[in-house]
């Protein structure tokens, strides 16, 4: 006699550390965050009389204001987002690139305070080579019957991305030659009936042709995995903040966007004939966060005291700005030369004490600074955790690094400015695109790629591609993220450990007021 049972497995991803259901920019209601998906959660379970298995997939200690003021400024008690999963009840945790951003410290006690596995299998101790972290992977028994085995896997490119000091003593393999080597012990070894890969990272391939999306780094082998594994059941996914649901070489995969947006969904019927279960049907989906769903109220009392500090700390009043520094349009800010963009180059420069430096906005709800400053704003800005390094670099690699940035443009139309869509699809990327101070410089959009930078001035004279100068830029551009490879393995002639949030608010905090200036030293043109 046959016996039939249904498997679900809820997966959370890239969160980033949003618990409340709002934006902290403006303290607007925002259809976001664990204080939702923990009634979505507990609706599920109530109403599902299936085995449920609650995974989250990565990037989640890092993102907010929230995990900021834990994190940098008063990291008493549990990690406000760890005793949130805890609470919750989450199976398994995969680390994400974004955990290691506050440091080993942070992280090593977030770990140790959570009542749930942490997995990678390819993140290494150097010296031993054997997983850093508490286990490669972790076998769930149900009901005496079912053996379900979670690999976890981390995207390998972090190197290229992260505060060296963080990630000292770690190597990071592979994901996809690991997962070729823990995929068959989960099937042979620990004989499991379901193999589940939970990899933060995502997908370098359209799901459907094959055909690559994004140049082959390794950053995303999410289709790779799919394709060259043998043995994989369900692949859950994350990284690029895709909302994603399908099949690959008869393997189910999903994403589910970014925030706690929405909560991943694949439920697997099995059905056991003798002594081996079988797979009879697997389905996926996302369940989409809305208005509708009301906040959990244990997880907002969970929070309570953190939040209200962390609210207090955001409102404390710094300075002043004595001219325009918000933004209405981001894509003119990209344009030309604009007092927030300056702003932050000047303070970079004056941290570093050198004449050339580069930035970014972000995203493109990035609000500017009020007239009244305060730390809101600043990390409403200046969303990432980064650093600052001083690089020594060409004047080559500086022209290399500004054809790259221009490429952000689409071909002009003869009527309107537009994105390249390579920054927009699948995932935003706005904050690939630099604009640099110390140098003059024009990109003109009606040329191919690679051949946009028309102008290029150091001190009044055509730079000198030979020779070498002083940059500085944040960590993550420096070790050569978002494709600027010519940054890569360049001699570090200064390291700048605080970061650049604490930076921007030290250096309105002394001066009191700042003047918006703007220098117009680059612009975007067109034929």
């Amino acid at each position: 006699m046959s016996k039939k049972v249904t498997l679900s497995i809820l997966e959370t991803s890239d969160v980033h550390g949003n618990i409340l259901p709002i934006n902290y920019g403006n303290n607007a209601t925002s259809q976001v965050g664990f204080a939702k998906l923990s009634t979505l959660i507990k609706q599920y379970k109530a109403q599902n009389r299936s085995h449920t298995l609650l995974i989250d997939n990565g990037d989640v200690i890092q993102g907010t204001p929230l995990t900021y003021y834990y994190a940098r400024v008063s990291n008493e008690g549990i990690n406000p987002v760890i005793s949130v999963l805890n609470y919750i009840g989450y199976d398994a945790a995969v680390l994400g690139n974004h955990e290691f951003n506050y440091g080993q410290e942070v992280l090593q006690k977030s770990i140790s305070d959570s009542q749930f596995p942490w997995l990678s299998a390819n993140i290494l101790n150097t010296e031993t080579n054997k997983p850093y972290f508490e286990k490669p992977y972790t076998v769930k028994e149900l009901d005496g019957q079912l053996k379900v085995g979670i690999l976890g896997l981390t995207t390998h490119y972090i190197p290229n991305w992260e505060n060296p000091n963080h990630i000292k003593g770690i190597t990071f393999a592979d994901a996809l030659e690991t997962a070729k080597k823990w995929v068959p012990i989960l099937r042979n070894e620990e004989n499991v009936d379901v193999v589940i890969v939970s990899y933060h990272g995502g997908f370098e391939r359209d799901l459907s042709s094959g055909e690559p999306t994004e140049q082959l780094t390794g950053e995303n082998q999410g289709y790779a995995l799919c394709k060259e594994v043998d043995g994989i059941d369900v692949l859950l996914t994350g990284h690029q903040h895709r909302s994603l649901v399908g099949e690959i070489n008869n393997v189910t995969i999903v994403q589910p966007s970014d925030k706690g947006q929405a909560l991943g969904h694949v439920s697997i019927s099995l059905e056991k004939q003798t002594d081996k279960w079988e797979i009879i049907e697997k389905k996926a989906e996302l369940i989409k966060v809305d208005e509708t769903v009301e906040a959990d109220p244990h997880v907002i009392e969970l929070t309570k005291s953190f939040e209200k500090k962390t609210q207090a700390w955001l409102d404390q009043p710094i300075g002043k700005i004595n001219g325009d520094m918000l933004v209405n349009d981001p894509l003119e800010i990209r344009t030309k030369d604009n007092a927030l963009i300056e702003f932050i180059n000047k303070v970079q420069m004056h941290a570093a004490k050198v004449d050339i430096s580069n930035t970014a906005l972000f995203n493109n709800e990035s609000p500017g600074l009020h007239s009244n400053v305060t730390m809101r704003d600043i990390v409403s800005n200046y969303i990432y955790p980064n650093t600052l390094k001083v690089i020594r670099i060409s004047g080559q690699d500086i022209k290399g690094a500004l054809e790259r940035s221009a490429s952000y443009f689409a071909t002009y139309n003869g009527q309107e400015i537009e994105v390249n869509p390579e920054f927009t699809t699948p995932k935003p990327q706005h904050y690939n695109y630099d604009m640099w101070e110390g140098i003059e410089y024009e990109i003109n959009i009606s040329r191919p790629f690679g051949e946009r930078i028309v102008r290029l001035d150091y001190q009044g004279q055509p730079i000198d591609l030979e020779k070498e100068y002083t940059v500085v830029m944040n960590n993550y551009r420096a070790g050569g993220g978002g494709d600027y490879t010519m940054f890569q393995n360049k001699e570090v002639v200064q390291d700048i450990p605080l970061d650049v949030s604490e930076l921007l608010a030290n250096y309105i905090l002394e001066r009191k007021v700042i003047d918006a200036t703007v220098n117009n030293n680059w612009k975007v043109v067109h034929d």
